[in-house]
Order: structure tokens, then C-alpha cells, then sequence
């Protein structure tokens, strides 16, 4: 088997596609964008709610952007950060994107925000709220052949699908983008969707093995069974290689060890280098926390309009 052979063993068995039969809930005149909340189908029997950010005055097909949200143990938030609805303004990139020009995608994950479990029997039983319900969607899916990881990836797709599917964007003008756990999902969405084009990812990884050694426990999608056997973090970006693909990370950030951090960054810009594409990898170290800072966001979407806004 391949490298990409041996990740697919290590996700598991991915949800049954079906139609998406995507449905406008409702719609809000937000004055520089209209947002709308779409209801569409992710597998058999299960549809999810996410807002769709539309500009105003689109001329011709614009380009597109998928933007995933944080963890934080905030599993009452989810879409509603990345659309600028709620939460920390810093991680409002979806919004800022949309006001670039770019028709956004904000889905839930499952386990946030309207993908939990109704709030009479997170009340009920506690083990249906917050870390609680992400530990049991682990636990289910490992025992069935498949991976947290695995659903997060066919749900994004989906999402990657119903953006193609609209009259307003270029479908082949689409990238990804997201902090901390999204930044997770951003990177593994990129290797795993050649449809992505272009990525930007906040705080989302350093070397697995450099997180374990310090004892550091994070999100239950980061643990895919037997994906150490194969290599760690830096594959995978290599293995992405030469698609764009920005990462950032602060120097202080207390969950994602600095030299797991380099050592990826070392690594894709040997990869890249090697495929003639050294200009389509960027490591940026800012000094600061687990943080996506004013001065780092405007880099990232740069990185976008270069790769998918304009007639490069």
C-alpha cells in the first residue's frame, strides 16, 4: 500500500453517500452579505443546518471558502463563530472572508452547536453533554470500523459538494480555512479533497508524537487508530504537497508543542522545495498564545486571494 493507502486503513469506513437535497431554511439581509442556513444531507437519515455567507453584488462565479470551527470545549458554539454570530471576534473568519468576496460555507461539527443532543437529555444525562457526548461519538465510531476523523471528513465533503452545487461559485476556486480543531479539520480536508485548492490552518497541529511526550490530551478526531504506525503530522502535509497550504502557530501556545510545530514546518518545505513549489508553503510563528491574531488572519487571506481571487 501506499502512504494514502494506509491513512484510508486508519480512518475506517466512511459514512453511505445520498443526495443532498439542499433546502434554504431562511435568509437574513446582514447588509454586506445575505446569510442563509441551509439544510442539506450528509448520509442516510441525518441532515445538518449550516449558514451560508453570500456577498453582495456578485458579478460572474466567485470563489468559495469552507470555514471550520473551533473546539475551546465550547460545544454550544459551533457555525455561529465562524459566521460572526457569536463568540470571539477573532475567530469571525468566515465573515471576513465573505466580506473579501468569498461565498462561505460554516457547517457544525458533530458534537457542536445544533449537533448535539436535545437539551433536555443533555440535562438528563450528562454524558450526553459536552466532552461527555464526544467521548461516546468516539467510542461508536471506533467500534463500528470507522474514525471520529472519518465523519468529520465525509460531513465536510458534503459541504465541498453543496458549494459546488451553487450557481454563485467557481467550483474550482475552493479553499478551507479554520482555527485550533478547525485548523485540524482544515489540514486533514486539504490531503483528503483535491477539490480544496488553497488552505489556511490557525493552531491546529504540532507532531502527535511531540503532544503525547508532553502529556497534552486534545480533541477525539485527533486519534485515528494506528496513524502513528504510518508517520505523523509532517506526512500528511507532504503528502498535500504542492497544493497551498498555509499554517500558523504562536510561539506560546500551551497545547501544541514548538518543536513538533518546526519539525513539520522543516519537513513540507523540504517537500514542496523538492516539487519546484517552495512559494506554496508558508509556516508563520507569531509571538503570542493559542490565538489567531489581526496581523496573522490578514496573511491567511492574502494567502487565499493569491490562490483563488485572482487570475493567477
Amino acid at each position: 500500500m501506499n502512504y494514502r493507502e494506509k491513512i484510508f486503513t486508519c480512518l475506517g469506513h466512511f459514512p453511505e453517500r445520498t443526495e443532498l437535497g439542499p433546502v434554504v431554511v431562511d435568509e437574513a439581509d446582514c447588509g454586506t452579505h445575505i446569510r442563509q442556513t441551509v439544510e442539506y444531507a450528509v448520509e442516510p437519515g441525518e441532515r445538518i443546518a449550516a449558514y451560508l455567507l453570500l456577498p453582495k453584488g456578485l458579478t460572474g462565479k466567485a470563489p468559495a471558502i469552507i470555514a471550520s470551527h473551533q473546539h475551546n470545549d465550547e460545544y454550544d458554539l459551533g457555525k455561529s463563530e465562524p459566521a460572526g454570530l457569536a463568540g470571539n471576534a477573532m475567530y469571525h473568519y468566515g465573515l471576513d472572508l465573505c466580506q473579501r468576496g468569498y461565498v462561505v460555507l460554516c457547517p457544525d461539527h458533530l458534537g457542536f452547536e445544533a449537533r448535539r443532543p436535545p437539551e433536555y437529555k443533555r440535562v438528563a444525562n450528562n454524558q450526553l453533554a459536552g466532552g461527555g457526548y464526544e467521548r461516546l461519538l468516539f467510542c461508536r465510531y471506533i467500534l463500528h470500523g470507522s474514525s471520529l476523523q472519518a465523519k468529520y471528513l465525509s460531513d465536510l465533503c458534503r459541504g465541498v459538494d453543496l458549494l459546488q452545487s451553487l450557481p454563485d461559485v467557481d467550483g474550482e476556486r475552493i479553499g478551507a480555512i479554520g482555527h485550533s480543531l478547525g485548523a485540524q479539520e482544515t489540514l486533514w480536508l486539504a490531503w483528503y479533497d483535491d477539490r480544496i485548492k488553497a488552505a489556511a490552518a490557525s493552531c491546529g497541529f504540532s507532531q502527535i508524537r511531540s503532544i503525547l511526550r508532553e502529556g497534552i490530551n486534545h480533541n477525539f478526531a485527533m486519534f485515528t487508530p494506528g496513524f502513528l504506525e504510518y508517520g505523523d503530522i509532517a506526512d500528511l502535509i507532504c503528502d498535500l504537497a504542492p497544493r497551498p497550504f498555509l499554517m500558523s502557530n504562536g510561539t506560546g501556545d500551551p497545547i501544541f508543542p514548538p518543536d513538533g510545530v518546526d519539525e513539520i514546518a522543516r519537513a513540507a518545505r523540504r517537500t514542496y522545495g523538492e516539487k519546484g513549489k517552495a512559494d506554496q508553503f508558508r509556516s508563520i510563528l507569531f509571538e503570542g498564545g493559542h490565538s489567531f491574531p489581526n496581523k496573522v488572519k490578514e496573511q491567511a487571506y492574502d494567502w487565499m486571494d493569491w490562490f483563488l481571487n485572482t487570475d493567477k
